[in-house]
């Protein structure tokens, strides 16, 4: 038997509570922008790589290092992985960096490591995007809510198989730059920073949507790698992801990524994060 859901009495009250940010950062290491500022004006470029439509690349960089994704030929979206270039198993926690910051993430923001490290695995020095903003739609750039295209979803929902999705791409990367199979490496392969797209939630029904990126050739985003660093980036097979995703109708691009270095003391003071110093006893002694 069916019940009828009735509004309660007091329902205009409950739904009246007042919203709490649910966490208070005012402890999270201080965005030092002069500081970075200094250090980016020594900036030299030690190598770069392009990854190619509806492909991925990994990348290394050095703990104290900067890199960049770049916009080179056209509106294009790239999904990018962080690692522990030592461990695995400390990997970007696109949850905790949307809890900490939000939805979407630019200059001064940092993206954190999974428990039981909880530490910035870079932090985010330059956004040519900054000026973007909330649009009238709600939507921002740079969003750490997406998950990742990915074969398993396209093919619950469109009954085919696909091998293209961020998700493929990122495990046949990981599985060169391993020497593993495919298979193997997709286990690492987590929930991404969507560099450079456009999205947010439908105002009335909540759904996720994407519109089309506002990024153009010259535009980039820049980090500083916190710990050594094993990258991923995957250019979407969505293009722009302005109308579709997980099949080839898009126009593609490829994106660069720059590495560099800065002078020598010219991040005077700045030291990698250690992991969280949290027991880990979880109070059973």
């Amino acid at each position: 038997m069916t019940e009828s859901i009735r509004e309660p009495a007091d329902a205009a009250r409950r739904r009246g509570a007042k919203p709490v940010i649910v966490y208070a950062v005012d402890r999270l290491p201080r965005f030092d922008a002069s500081a970075y500022e200094a250090a980016r004006a020594t900036l030299t470029r030690v190598s770069e790589l392009l990854v190619p439509p509806r492909e991925a690349r990994t990348f290394r960089v050095p703990a104290g290092s900067f890199f960049r994704i770049v916009s080179v030929e056209g509106a294009q979206v790239g999904d990018l992985n962080l690692w522990n270039a030592a461990d695995l198993g400390e990997r970007f926690f696109s949850g905790k960096t949307r809890a900490l910051h939000a939805t979407h993430v630019s200059t001064g923001d940092r993206l954190w490591s999974t428990l039981p490290s909880l530490r910035p695995l870079a932090t985010i020095t330059h956004d040519t995007l900054a000026w973007y903003g909330w649009d009238a739609d709600g939507a921002g750039v740079h969003d750490v809510i997406g998950t990742r295209c990915d074969p398993y979803t396209n093919l619950l929902l469109k009954g085919e198989e696909y091998h293209r999705c961020c998700h493929s791409n990122l495990a046949r990367a990981l599985a060169a730059e391993l020497g593993v199979p495919a298979r193997e490496a997709e286990l690492h392969v987590h929930d991404v920073m969507n560099v450079f797209m456009c999205t947010d939630y439908t105002r009335d029904t909540h759904q996720y949507f994407m519109k089309a990126s506002p990024v153009r050739p010259g535009d980039f985003i820049e980090f500083l790698a916190e710990i050594d660093l094993l990258c991923a980036l995957s250019a979407c097979p969505g293009g722009d992801c302005g109308a579709t995703h997980s099949d080839d109708a898009a126009r593609c691009h490829p994106l660069k990524v720059e590495i560099l270095r800065p002078a020598p003391g010219a991040l005077a003071g700045w030291r990698s994060p250690a992991p969280s110093s949290y027991s880990r006893t979880h109070g059973m002694g």
